[in-house]
């Protein structure tokens, strides 16, 4: 992304701090020792300055400066002494939740949503509004107003500490106009103009950009409620089915940041025809099935908590998409030996095991000779996996390392 301008427009309020404002938290990357001690303590949790310097091998006088410079900027603070070993107590050394912000928006075919997370990747503020697709100008002044209200929410000092806004969306999104039932003009902007310089322009702050389910995996591999295994192929099933790698504990995108892509993966339907898995495992094709019996569909976009909806309509296409995706897996064990599968998405938790369970079970079915059978998982960022990966870029790209190839 370019350079922001250093004078928004006059009707937008600046969000970012002035550059030295915060000194180095806020006008570019951190040394990389410092973003090395704020990584382990977030994948270790609280350390004490022993355990930083044997775990980074550098002396303890050099950790000792690194933790009093983040404890100045209070991105750490100081835990409860650890008392009953010799010498002298340890005192262990936490992120601090407020030490810093991050905005993340979400561009889907049938919603637009936008969060504040603070440091750990707490859910600090929300805001979502249905569409009936996404429409540019809406979108963007959406993105406005909501990170305008979550600034006003936060006090003068944590609104400097706001380190940027990450965007989760489809890529060449202007290419599915047909998909979401708008004429191809409607989605042209998508094509003509650069939302996230647009955004970086008005909100003075850096903007990273990222495919949608590029960005649900990230969420998995950052704020995942389990240990992560080290190589998996990540599946997100949502109005389109994307996907997303992870290799030596590390989001790999590809030189394009398209790598995952695995909608676009050639599949045989049940007639034995190749279709692109997108037509088969994607919430589109649920959609279609209910509106081909009459029944309203509304309910799958505005809640992802439960569905109360037919079950045969739904086990029909829970028994399509787990072949579907079962095809797509195989293929992909044969160029990387994931050790782990996982699938996750726009879905009630019920509706995310069952598929889960039928994929694993149409897994078996397969001839796998020479390959490796993979641990099939359940993701565990839900409907939030999107949102919280669009959250997650500026964190990454400026506090942490060691998730990103």
């Amino acid at each position: 992304m370019k350079d922001a301008p250093e004078t928004p427009p006059p009707d937008t309020p600046r969000i970012g701090a002035p550059v030295d404002a915060m000194g180095t938290n806020q006008s570019g990357m951190r040394a990389h020792n410092e973003r090395l001690v704020l990584t382990l303590i977030r994948r270790h949790g609280a350390l004490p300055k022993s355990d930083l310097a044997r775990l980074t091998g550098l002396s303890a006088q050099t950790v000792s400066v690194i933790m009093r410079a983040l404890e100045d900027e209070r991105l750490i603070l100081r835990g409860e002494p650890q008392r009953g070993r010799v010498g002298q107590p340890s005192v262990p050394m936490k992120l601090n939740p407020r030490g810093a912000f991050f905005l993340g928006l979400k561009i889907g075919r049938r919603s637009v949503e936008m969060v504040l997370t603070d440091f750990l990747g707490a859910v600090v503020a929300r805001r979502v509004r249905q569409h009936d697709y996404p429409d540019y100008e809406s979108v963007t002044a959406f993105a406005l107003e909501a990170a305008r209200d979550f600034a006003v929410s936060l006090t003068p000092v944590e609104r400097t500490r706001i380190a940027g806004l990450g965007i989760a969306m489809p890529f060449e999104l202007w290419g599915w106009a047909p998909m979401v039932g708008v004429a191809p003009e409607a989605m042209t902007p998508w094509k003509l103009r650069d939302i996230g310089q647009d955004l970086s322009a008005r909100l003075s702050l850096p903007v990273f950009l990222q495919n949608d389910a590029t960005a649900a995996c990230s969420a998995e591999l950052v704020f995942g409620q389990h240990e992560q295994p080290s190589d998996f192929l990540h599946f997100y099933v949502a109005f389109f089915i994307g996907g997303g790698v992870v290799l030596d504990g590390r989001l790999f995108q590809g030189p394009t940041g398209n790598a995952g892509a695995v909608g676009s993966m050639p599949v045989p339907d049940r007639t034995g025809r190749m279709r692109q898995l997108i037509d088969l495992a994607s919430l589109v094709t649920l959609e279609r099935r209910l509106q081909a019996e009459g029944i309203d569909t509304s309910e799958l976009w505005t809640s992802s908590d439960r569905w109360d909806l037919p079950e045969a309509i739904v086990t029909a296409w829970l028994d399509e998409a787990a072949e579907a995706i079962a095809h797509a897996i195989h293929s992909a064990l044969a160029v990387l030996d994931f050790s782990a599968v996982k699938i996750d998405g726009w879905m009630p938790a019920d509706i995310r095991s069952a598929l889960t369970r039928r994929v694993a079970a149409c897994l078996v079915g397969h001839d796998l000779t020479g390959l490796n059978m993979p641990e099939l998982q359940e993701g565990t960022m839900g409907p939030d996996a999107r949102a919280l990966g669009a959250a997650s870029q500026p964190l990454l790209a400026r506090f942490l390392v060691g998730y990103m190839r």
